[in-house]
């Protein structure tokens, strides 16, 4: 078994969900007391939300540069950067270090080929659906994105920072994501993609008939694969 290196923190709340997931897919596979060897580095979520905001993406890239060589150094045989956002900076961190990182995007469009979807509603923060670094990735596999206006945009980040990534869940931020989905449905989206690893705490498949592909999932599934390739 390979040994996955996890880079978390961004937020806490969803590393938690991929050490579930890994481990539970790996105890699927191989039975009784197997569970993922994993080597974890978390990040302080403060400090890479605040060079975000300020627009400082090198900064960020440094943080998680150094994070991702440690966890080289330390035994990993890949790494997994565990939130959407940062893969803007991936290539940046991917050249600090010889061994792969597994791209969020490539996971999620394995399985938007294999459900036979060309076209998604795209939610997450306002940088992954405002910027190409994410769409383009799809698009090299076939698969177009479409995003909310800029009102909804502006809706969906306030509730991932101000209420997700701290832990609060409400009805009401549940109801109005579920109307923003609603409207990426009527404008001819197949599927939504959940392209921020908080938003599948909060919306599930059994609260809409559109397919979910949330990426913190399929990005967790996708690295225990490659741990028992």
């Amino acid at each position: 078994m390979k040994t996955i290196g996890i880079i978390g923190g961004i937020s806490f709340e969803s590393t938690i969900t991929y050490y579930k997931l890994i481990n539970e897919e790996i105890a699927k596979k191989l039975g009784g007391l197997n569970s993922a060897k994993i080597i974890l580095h978390s990040v302080n979520f403060k400090e890479i939300e605040k060079y975000q905001s300020q627009n400082l993406w090198d900064e960020s890239a440094k943080i998680l540069s150094l994070c991702a060589k440690k966890l080289e150094n330390a035994g990993a045989d890949f790494i997994i950067i565990a939130t959407n956002t940062m893969h803007k900076i991936y290539d940046d961190v991917q050249m600090q270090v010889k061994i792969p990182i597994l791209h969020i995007a490539t996971s999620t469009a394995k399985a938007l080929q294999q459900a036979n979807i060309n076209q998604v509603g795209l939610i997450g923060t306002k940088y992954t659906m405002n910027e190409n670094f994410y769409k383009e990735k799809l698009l090299d596999q076939g698969i177009k994105t479409l995003i909310p206006c800029q009102k909804d945009m502006q809706i969906v980040n306030e509730i991932i920072f101000d209420e997700l990534c701290r832990g609060i869940f409400k009805e009401s931020s549940k109801k109005t994501y579920l109307e923003i989905v609603d409207k990426l449905r009527q404008q001819g989206a197949l599927g939504i993609i959940l392209a921020c690893t908080e938003i599948g705490l909060l919306i599930k498949q059994e609260d809409t008939q559109i397919p979910l592909f949330d990426t913190s999932i399929l990005h967790a599934l996708d690295a225990a694969n490659q741990a028992l390739s």
